[in-house]
């Protein structure tokens, strides 16, 4: 007899076991045996679904799902949505406050808010006052400041998750996100008597050979004197770059490797894996950090409070213009808000910026949407 092992050949069915099957133990057949064997379970499963047991226990099974809720998750629960209960109301309620506020001014106001340019409150029964200028300088120093911001972010993010070594990456982010922590006054004694003489220059130079083009064209503002939308453009780009680049760096760095590798081994270059790979991934995070930025440039006061000089000549659109943002008008009205008409009149040109930032915010929302279906 060979001892190689035999493979158990199926059990065939002929005519002559077509009635009676194989013999099990006892001579019962396999075919009672199956029966026999789902009558018990089918009495085991109706046992099973009865309540009480004879110990006087509940022997109904648990189902998955339908389990008590613990007092600690209710109470997590509680707090979270409270929270967020309470930003909403929070924000409601600050908006409210602006045009309560605001209304008695703006019944007194003789002039259109929204259209004029001129900015008188110091007779109260004659009152003219407008927010248009105040809107477009803040609008052009926003979005100039944001320009600039923007790639330098995107080259520093770019550098730090894939090109610079390893003793150089956290030394750089730490001194990145330390310029975050500088106080904006400190920036705007560094842009007047320190930036703004040193830019001159270059200031003059576009003036000079690019004055055709409306935005380096001569404005209101002294470009000697560096009180202009360019210097305080740049000081604000350089206050809202560590803004950007820590969230786009973040973002970047929670690409997923298994992506990079796959890159690398189809022949890409590490430009090409940047380009192909990283930035699609942290494209959204780009957005989402960039819109951080310009609600913090659109916001800022104490720097331009003390970079920007105050012009009664009209806007024309250049960055060599003078003027003032929203925000550093309300600093520099502080001196009339013992009058509540007078107040009102800089609340109200604090529930524009309140709306603007809303809808800056809202439209970053949707384009992050956007890119995150695409």
């Amino acid at each position: 007899m060979s001892d190689a092992p035999t493979r158990s050949t199926p059990r065939t069915t002929g005519p002559a076991q077509s009635g009676a099957g194989v013999g099990g133990p006892n001579g019962t057949s396999e075919a009672d045996l199956s029966s026999t064997q789902a009558d018990t379970t089918a009495g085991a499963g109706d046992d099973a679904g009865a309540g009480p047991g004879p110990d006087g226990n509940d022997t109904t099974p648990k189902i998955p799902g339908r389990s008590k809720v613990r007092p600690g998750d209710r109470i997590f629960q509680s707090l979270s949505s409270g929270s967020a209960v309470f930003i909403s109301i929070l924000i409601a309620a600050i908006g409210v406050f602006l045009v309560w506020r605001a209304v008695p001014a703006l019944s007194r106001n003789e002039a259109n808010f929204l259209t004029s340019r001129e900015w008188v409150t110091v007779d109260i029964e004659h009152m003219s006052f407008g927010v248009l200028d105040l809107l477009q300088v803040t609008i052009l120093v926003s979005l100039f400041a944001l320009v600039l911001a923007m790639p330098v972010a995107l080259g520093i993010a770019i550098f730090l998750t894939e090109y610079a070594p390893s003793w150089l990456k956290r030394p750089l982010a730490y001194v990145i996100d330390l310029l975050a922590a500088v106080p904006s006054v400190v920036y705007g004694l560094w842009g007047l008597l320190v930036f703004a003489p040193a830019i001159r220059p270059f200031a003059l130079w576009l003036n000079e050979n690019l004055g055709w083009f409306p935005l380096f064209a001569t404005g209101s503002g002294s470009i000697i004197g560096g009180g202009t939308i360019f210097t305080a453009g740049i000081v604000l780009g350089v206050m809202i770059l560590p803004v950007i680049t820590a969230v786009t760096r973040e973002v970047f760095v929670q690409t997923p490797t298994a992506q990079i590798e796959a890159a690398l081994a189809l022949g890409a270059t590490r430009w090409e894996v940047v380009r192909t790979t990283v930035i699609p991934f942290g494209k959204s995070g780009y957005i989402s950090g960039s819109m951080l930025g310009l609600g913090r440039a659109l916001g800022e006061t104490m720097a331009l409070y003390l970079i920007l000089r105050t012009t009664s000549e009209a806007f024309s659109w250049s960055l060599f213009d003078g003027g003032a943002t929203i925000a550093s008008k309300i600093a520099l009205g502080y001196a009339e808000f013992n009058n509540n008409i007078q107040a009102g009149a800089y609340i109200a040109a604090g529930l524009v910026l309140f709306v603007l930032t809303f809808v800056v915010n809202a439209a970053a929302r949707m384009v992050i949407a956007g890119k995150t279906k695409d």
